[in-house]
């Protein structure tokens, strides 16, 4: 048996958030295609394997990198928890190739289910790869989304500090990534009508550019017309700095700051530690 390399690098995180990233999209993506081109399923079964796509892709790469799959968790990682910031753009650039990958199997594997749907790639099935207002029928305009998209990133960076903060009462037993999961089908149930709950950047701009390279010229406009894609991408950025900050305003720094790790808990090794392997 080949020996594991136990000091991945930053080319073996950036490794773990394309693939953990990928997974996430091909539930996510995959679902919506099923339902809106082949009438298969409804908004419940969007959210819950959205939410399953989060839990698996965390498991996929929590080891090697933390599993952010988004670059608002990386950013906001970056600001309050210590994240390196050199990891930023590799990790963000990972997670945006992972999820234009995913996108670009789903969009040939549902081509003709796609096609058959909408033959002109519209509007109507747009909305299979990326986010719109009010999802693309609804009367909600680019500012209403704007304001969805911070909240929404917001509560899901609060509460994921919460989940991952070994001072607080985080899962034991490695139950983390289906909490965080479950975070996901609670956010979309209830943050899903103004703006599809993207919530992440690499998750709506990946499949956005995927879906315009293979045929839907319209991918980064809206159903109004308007030069739509910026929204998902900065809005969440925004969220997630709001949401951890108020997480360490009102809740981590009351914490006890000696907590013991939880029996059986598998570290996902920092920053810190790896260096220390390292050197």
């Amino acid at each position: 048996m080949a020996l594991r390399d136990r000091t991945p690098g930053l080319v073996g995180e950036m490794a773990a958030e394309f693939a953990g990233t990928m997974i996430l999209i091909l539930f996510g993506v995959g679902v919506v295609a099923q339902v809106a081109a082949a009438g298969i399923g409804d908004h419940d079964s969007i959210a819950w394997a959205w939410g399953l796509g989060v839990t698996l892709g965390v498991y996929v790469a929590a080891r090697i990198s933390g599993a952010h799959l988004n670059p608002a968790v990386t950013i906001a990682l970056a600001v309050f928890k210590g994240f390196s910031w050199r990891k930023v753009a590799p990790y963000a650039l990972a997670q945006t190739l992972g999820a234009f990958v995913a996108a670009l199997l789903v969009r040939w594997n549902y081509t003709e289910v796609l096609h058959a749907a909408d033959p002109n790639l519209t509007i109507k099935t747009q909305g299979v790869f990326s986010t719109l207002p009010g999802n693309g029928s609804l009367p909600v305009g680019e500012w209403g989304a704007f304001r969805d998209q911070i909240i929404g990133t917001a509560i899901l960076l609060f509460v994921i500090l919460a989940l991952t903060d070994m001072a607080n009462t985080a899962p034991a037993a490695n139950l983390g990534p289906v909490v965080v999961g479950l975070l996901v089908v609670a956010i979309g149930m209830a943050w899903g009508t103004n703006a599809g709950y993207a919530i992440n950047p690499a998750r709506d701009f990946g499949p956005r550019l995927a879906s315009f390279l293979t045929g839907y010229g319209g991918a980064f406009r809206d159903q109004t017309g308007y030069l739509y894609f910026w929204i998902p991408i900065v809005a969440p950025i925004i969220g997630g700095v709001i949401g951890a900050g108020l997480y360490q305003t009102l809740i981590g720094r009351f914490l006890p700051s000696d907590a013991p790790q939880e029996p059986g808990e598998v570290p996902t090794p920092s920053d810190e530690s790896v260096e220390a392997r390292r050197g």
